[in-house]
């Protein structure tokens, strides 16, 4: 057994000798890096296998919803949707301090960066036309079809999250921003009307969150569900577009990039592709793209929120309130039509 894991790595081995039967040799690897759920490889014998685990200590209401991400994949992998192959949830703190789930491992590429700068330059393209293929594919199942159904509430999706984030805002303690202050009024007064479309809506789409092929340009397994709920497709479209609003030393954007000759999609061809596997689709607008922008500008002000209280860690976090004004100035750049 490897890895420094935050449980007693004993404790998982005899619960999978339990259920998986046999006597096989437990092999644990942390995987190292972000802000979210703690989250190791598990192989057991033959089975190769990812843990996703709540953070130990206290947690804010609804965070860290292991419980939903269980849930969510579980709904979705049957419908044909990538995904890796839910194991199993456990769901009390006896065996490893918090509640857990297993689910497959699967084999592929996995690029941190919108550039794929580790990708063949011929396939870069097709790499980002099949994230916007798998993206429209979920965006295409009916949740109420799939179980679904109660998984958030329906409707006002902008305006509730508009609200959510921008409570979020006012009550933390970091620097004032004012651009994040001008974005969150604009916001307010540019909501288009709820057309009534619902989706799933899996709020952090992005090409970091997905496992790619090996060999093939097409996702092979969407991860990171933590912050998926019931809401409007164009919310997903809007935060995977930040890639063109956004640099390279903005959590690998493509801003400033020379696109045709890195072999990279236009903005208007990463959508148009999305759009051609939902043709009855709105069309993604200025507000759709802002509300990325200030939504993630205020993720990261409660990163640094809770770094500053201890409750997180700061490893590849950077320095996240000027992670957080800088991309609310992109939301601005955004709103004024410029770059």
């Amino acid at each position: 057994m490897t890895a420094k894991a935050d449980f007693d790595p004993a404790r998982l081995e005899t619960f999978l000798a339990g259920h998986f039967g046999g006597a096989n040799r437990l092999e644990l690897q942390r995987i190292v890096g972000g802000q979210s759920n703690p989250t190791y490889f598990v192989t057991y014998g033959p089975h190769r296998m990812v843990l996703r685990k709540q953070p130990d200590g206290p947690i804010l209401r609804g965070a860290h919803a292991v419980d939903r991400e269980f849930q969510v994949m579980s709904a979705l992998h049957p419908a044909g949707i990538p995904v890796p192959r839910p194991i199993l949830y456990h769901d009390g703190p006896e065996l490893l301090g918090t509640p857990f789930y297993l689910m497959e491992r699967v084999d592929g590429r996995v690029f941190p960066d919108g550039a794929l700068a580790d990708a063949d330059h011929a396939e870069r393209h097709a790499i980002w036309m099949g994230l916007a293929d798998a993206m429209a594919a979920m965006h295409a199942v009916r949740p109420d079809e799939i179980g679904l159904a109660d998984y958030g509430k329906p409707g006002n999706y902008f305006e509730r999250q508009i609200a959510r984030w921008s409570r979020q805002w006012h009550e933390s303690q970091s620097d004032p921003i004012p651009e994040l202050d001008r974005l969150a009024d604009w916001l307010i007064a540019n909501q288009p009307l709820d057309d009534a479309r619902i989706s799933l809506a899996h709020g952090d789409y992005r090409m970091g969150n997905v496992i790619f092929h090996p060999t093939e340009p097409r996702v092979a397994a969407i991860l990171d569900w933590e912050l998926s709920t019931l809401g409007h497709p164009l919310a997903d479209l809007g935060f995977c577009c930040m890639a063109w609003h956004t640099s390279p030393e903005e959590y690998g954007g493509l801003l400033g990039l020379d696109l045709s000759a890195l072999g990279l999609p236009t903005e208007s061809e990463f959508i148009s592709r999305y759009m051609a596997g939902n043709p009855d689709m709105a069309p993604l607008t200025t507000f759709h793209r802002a509300f990325a922008l200030f939504r993630f500008s205020v993720i990261w002000v409660g990163i640094a929120d809770r770094i500053r209280v201890g409750t997180a860690a700061a490893a590849d976090a950077g320095n996240p309130g000027v992670m957080a004004k800088r991309l609310a100035v992109r939301g601005i750049n955004v709103v004024d039509g410029a770059h």
